[in-house]
């Protein structure tokens, strides 16, 4: 069974309203790191939940750092690396967060 379908799509982010520019591995608004629940398998647009997934905490990573989404809706969690383009300031409040949150 294929786990990843590169969909290469824009759109405006629910959360803040930010204009994002898809390449076919955008997950989340780079701006505020909002993210909305449309897959089951990274990319396949196959859930029927379609609720907002929080950015609840970030972590570092190879260089970079992984974030962890909530729904808002269902509650699923999903990891996602960050990429270049995404908010270093918001992505350091997550850290930070993290830090409290986990005890690190």
């Amino acid at each position: 069974m294929k786990k990843f379908t590169k969909t290469v799509e824009d759109f405006r982010c629910a959360h803040c309203g930010a204009t994002v520019l898809g390449n076919g591995y955008t997950n989340h608004c780079p701006e505020c790191l909002w993210s909305r629940h449309v897959d089951n398998n990274p990319g396949d647009r196959a859930s029927n939940c379609g609720g907002m997934m929080r950015p609840i905490s970030a972590e570092p990573s190879h260089g970079g750092f992984i974030i962890t989404h909530k729904c808002e809706t269902c509650g699923k969690t999903i990891r996602q690396h960050t990429t270049d383009n995404d908010n270093i300031d918001v992505i350091i409040a997550l850290t930070a967060d993290s830090s409290f949150i986990f005890g690190k």
